[in-house]
């Protein structure tokens, strides 16, 4: 059943537009502190956030839902998405929240919610939160005078957090004589990246570090590698690394300035975990997004890899699962279960630079592990994701599904987060992939206005 407010990544929106107004955000933190707080150990929640302009609104909304529904908040301030996640579990909450829209420009903004054990919430808690807030505010059972929570603004967490990803490293690994590039994406990341770079030994180049409420993923980060690849050519750097709005993803550049995205980045790792014993059960996990040349590079090692819908919670329930331990999407988001229950880019970058310590190798040849298979990606915004499901745009996409056969995958899928559909070719033949891609995103422009 599709549910109404929570899509792959939390509840996300416009800031000030529903469901992120303050009015909803404290219903949120009322009907998730009345689910939490009967079988609460603490009656604790811990609440991060971004550095977006709205956050400030949205967080004080949901401390006021949560307080009085008996729950006391405390608040980490601009934190990355995986230190919620840590320090829901090292604090002891019965609840985490991070208030983000993650790589998304700073004029939106999201809720995502985990539990004790730092993982995101089921799709079953999610649904009983639906239904609470569903319900008239009046009839959400408050908290007795008595039992009203407290709020308190957390200090130093942000420390904690450095250490921890630290210590993903083994005592011995030191990054001296790496100049680094970070690209902090003006977001939660503008502290932890950089400080914990330098304490490992490296020459830190910051760039877009200096949030102003604005300017989060603006031209910056992830999402646009172009001021970071300027800088690694400028300063003549070994590696840049470009995190996104909340930290939870990270792609990379090399010494050439070329970008390194998700898919190299989890082979590097996968290869070097398989080396050394360390990789659990022969197999990762990735979406139906990653690229074909991973899979066929992981089987020529005679390793597994199983694919899940898109979106980091499916990779992290599906390892869960197979009781694997790296996961993760081309996109960024990387999941190494031996240290986090969510994507962290900060630790998915430092595993692959103790990778390039070791082998002595500059990131241009460590992270060409395989020949990427062409593949066309192309996004369409529409006013209605249910084109899909009309007659002709079936029968284009069967057809399209059956001329690549073995040889090619197609994937068309509406995104979680956004109005987009997003249509996907991948085979050998760029330009007939591209061909099909620009046929199905005229036919469902097309179809979109009947």
């Amino acid at each position: 059943m599709a549910r109404k407010y929570f899509g792959t990544d939390g509840i996300r929106g416009k800031a000030n537009i529903f469901p992120m107004t303050p009015d909803f955000a404290m219903k949120v933190g009322i009907a998730v502190g009345v689910l939490f707080r009967s079988k609460a150990t603490s009656r604790r929640v811990v609440i991060g956030k971004d550095t977006r302009l709205s956050c400030y609104m949205l967080e004080n909304a949901l401390v006021a839902g949560f307080t009085a529904a008996g729950m006391d908040a405390f608040l980490l301030g601009p934190i990355p998405t995986p230190a919620v996640a840590m320090l829901c579990r090292s604090l002891r909450a019965d609840i985490g929240v991070m208030i983000s829209a993650s790589h998304n420009a700073f004029y939106d903004n999201g809720i995502k919610l985990f539990g004790p054990d730092g993982f995101k919430l089921s799709d079953e808690k999610e649904t009983k939160i639906e239904a609470l807030l569903d319900s008239d505010i009046s009839e959400l059972p408050l908290a007795n005078c008595e039992e009203i929570g407290r709020a308190k603004r957390v200090e130093g967490d942000i420390y904690r957090y450095i250490e921890y990803a630290k210590r993903t490293l083994p005592r011995d690994v030191r990054l001296d004589a790496l100049r680094i590039v970070v690209d902090c994406a003006n977001g939660a990341t503008y502290k932890a990246a950089p400080r914990a770079l330098w304490e490992l030994g490296a020459e830190v180049i910051a760039i877009n570090d200096e949030p102003n409420g604005f300017n989060i993923n603006q031209e910056c980060g992830s999402t646009d590698l172009t001021s970071l690849r300027n800088k690694v050519h400028e300063v003549r750097a070994d590696v840049g690394i470009a995190l996104d709005g909340d930290g939870d993803r990270v792609l990379m550049v090399d010494e050439k300035g070329q970008m390194i995205d998700g898919d190299q980045l989890i082979a590097v790792i996968a290869e070097h975990w398989h080396k050394t014993g360390r990789l659990h059960h022969k197999g990762i996990v990735t979406t139906v997004m990653s690229n074909l040349g991973l899979e066929r590079f992981l089987s020529e090692k005679g390793l597994k890899l199983i694919r899940t819908d898109v979106g980091d919670r499916y990779v992290v329930d599906m390892m869960r699962q197979k009781k694997y331990n790296i996961g993760g999407e081309s996109s960024g988001h990387i999941i190494l279960s031996d240290f986090c229950t969510t994507g962290d880019g900060l630790v998915a970058a430092l595993q692959v630079l103790a990778c390039m310590k070791e082998s002595q190798q500059p990131m241009s040849q460590l992270c060409k592990r395989f020949e990427p298979v062409p593949q066309i990606l192309k996004n369409k915004v529409v006013h209605n994701k249910n084109v899909l499901q009309k007659s002709e745009v079936q029968a284009a996409l069967t057809k399209a599904s059956e001329h690549l056969g073995k040889e090619g995958r197609l994937l068309v899928r509406a995104s979680g987060t956004e109005p987009v559909i997003r249509v996907m070719a991948e085979g050998d033949d760029r330009k007939a992939m591209t061909a099909i891609v620009d046929d199905l995103i005229t036919l469902i422009a097309r179809h979109d206005h009947d």
